[in-house]
């Protein structure tokens, strides 16, 4: 029963974070700006940053199983 939160947890982080990561990856690809008003360089880097933290918690939860 203890194993269903972790579950719940490391696929929301790991949606989130492949998500975010794919969207990031479109946008740059496109030359599109990730975030307005900021530096295209420092946005895609935090968000790639925002996005490899996510999937690492995710693979930290599905390591708690």
């Amino acid at each position: 029963m203890e194993s269903g939160p972790a579950i719940f947890a490391g696929v929301v982080f790991a949606l989130f974070g492949a998500g975010l990561l794919v969207w990031t990856a479109a946008r740059v690809r496109h030359r599109e700006p990730v975030a307005h008003g900021v530096n295209p360089v420092a946005s895609a880097t935090l968000t790639s940053l925002a996005a490899m933290i996510a999937l690492a918690l995710a693979a930290w939860c599905f390591t708690r199983l």
